[in-house]
């Protein structure tokens, strides 16, 4: 069975990149009518948060993004120790001492020697003596996994195949000095045993799976597929780094934008397929196909997600939203014509506010100077309400018969001094609504 997994380290909350990640392969799993899985990696406790963990949830249940089963990897230390374990019987795991500067100065010198910048093991030559002596003069070292310095081979999803020479790659780090498993042992012992079939993250962590792969081979467990999605960049091309704090999914939820446009968006960007509105969740499970996303950086530009918005607004039936359009305090027997009227002329739902109070309260009208006779003269022939549909047609009709004007220099004066706007939905659709019209004068 295909099992996906989204797995975020509750140290923040989600942004655009990491929905990304997550949405592709949740799209992968329900494709398949397998698992996706919601880890969270909280194997850092001084980082790590509760709060984090509802929000992650909290998005990702906003945007639909369902999983069926969580699973938490600070519940599950004894497992990466005993991986550890195996893996030290196996001489493939050992002890390393160096500091932090030590290991720049390494690195320094190979860089000046034009040899790229691996760890030399040296801490393979050590004896049980020389180590105890460390440890007793600097505390416990760190756990290096070491790599057969071979080529690492894998047909990427995205990327297409990739080789690999371990020999160009420092022996990855598994276990930080004060005994803190890190990601990379702890997510490939998850994958293993949660049966992870497909793993969909971005390409900064081509070499890591690398290294991932050797580890899961050396534990025995079976290497899933592997697709590296590009990296998200600004509309210009700049970097998101600095800005994905900003994007986060409560940010621009906050903004108004639409789980479904987002989505339909994120399901699309980066790849070959031409960006479309989707209807459902469905139609964007149907529509996804992993092969057909490239390796170029892909820009990301949050202005695109407001169309998406206002068209996926304007195709909602009024019950979707009657609860929404009734808190507003539209009465129930206007509530349905006045979002028809409204729904084509709004971006996200917050702007139905505005045009209610216009509705309800009228507005300072605009007046051109030129136009200020005729309008007094236009607003002595508007008859009473409550007004229909044909107020507009019968009351700009007798207008054009006792001023002369036609056309736009008829009806734009006349709306403007309606409604303050020279912009909006059908006039004759918008009188009925009106129930205070102060530019009568």
């Amino acid at each position: 069975m295909t099992t996906t997994r989204f797995a975020p380290s509750p140290t923040g909350y989600i942004h655009v990149g990491n929905l990304r990640t997550a949405l592709m392969n949740y799209l992968i799993a329900r494709k398949a009518g397998g698992t996706f899985i919601l880890r969270i990696d909280d194997t850092d406790p001084e980082r790590s948060k509760q709060e984090y963990v509802d929000g992650i949830k909290q998005d990702l249940e906003w945007l639909g993004l369902t999983w069926d089963r969580v699973e938490r990897q600070s519940e599950r230390l004894e497992r990466y120790s005993e991986a550890a374990d195996k893996l030290r019987d196996m001489g493939r795991f050992y002890e390393a001492f160096e500091t932090p500067v030590e290991l720049d100065l390494k690195r320094k010198k190979q860089l000046n020697m034009g040899k790229p910048p691996v760890y030399d093991r040296a801490a393979l030559e050590l004896s049980g003596a020389e180590k105890d002596a460390m440890r007793a003069e600097r505390g416990a070292g760190v756990w290096r996994f070491k790599l057969d310095q071979e080529r690492i081979n894998w047909a990427d999803g995205i990327l297409g195949d990739i080789s690999i020479d371990a020999a160009s790659v420092s022996d990855p780090v598994l276990i930080r000095g004060d005994g803190q498993v890190l990601y990379t042992l702890a997510s490939v012992v998850d994958d293993t045993e949660m049966g992870v079939t497909h793993v969909v993250r971005g390409s900064d962590h081509v070499t890591n799976t690398a290294t991932q792969i050797q580890i899961i081979q050396a534990l025995g467990g079976q290497v899933p597929d592997f697709a590296h999605h590009s990296l998200l960049t600004g509309p210009q091309g700049e970097s998101l780094s600095k800005r994905l704090g900003t994007l986060s999914l409560r940010d621009l939820r906050d903004g108004g934008v639409e789980p479904m446009a987002l989505l339909s968006l994120m399901a699309r960007l980066g790849s070959s397929e031409p960006i479309e509105l989707r209807a459902d969740m469905a139609e964007l499970i149907e529509g996804f196909d992993i092969s057909q996303f490239g390796a170029a950086p892909t820009k990301f530009d949050e202005q695109d997600l407001y169309p998406l918005t206002a068209r996926h607004l304007q195709s909602l039936p009024y019950k979707s939203v009657e609860a929404q359009v009734l808190a507003l305090g539209v009465p129930e027997e206007l509530a349905l014509h006045f979002w028809s009227v409204a729904r084509d002329n709004i971006t996200t739902m917050a702007d139905l506010e505005g045009w209610w109070t216009l509705f309800r309260d009228g507005t300072d009208p605009v007046i051109d100077e030129e136009d200020r006779e005729f309008v007094a003269q236009a607003m002595q022939l508007l008859p009473e309400g409550p007004y229909d549909g044909e107020t507009w047609g019968t009351w700009t009709a007798a207008v054009k018969e006792a001023t002369g004007r036609k056309g736009r220099g008829l009806f734009m004066p006349l709306r403007k001094a309606l409604t303050g706007q020279s912009h909006g939905p059908d006039m004759s659709q918008v009188l009925p609504l009106m129930q205070v019209i102060r530019a009568r004068s």
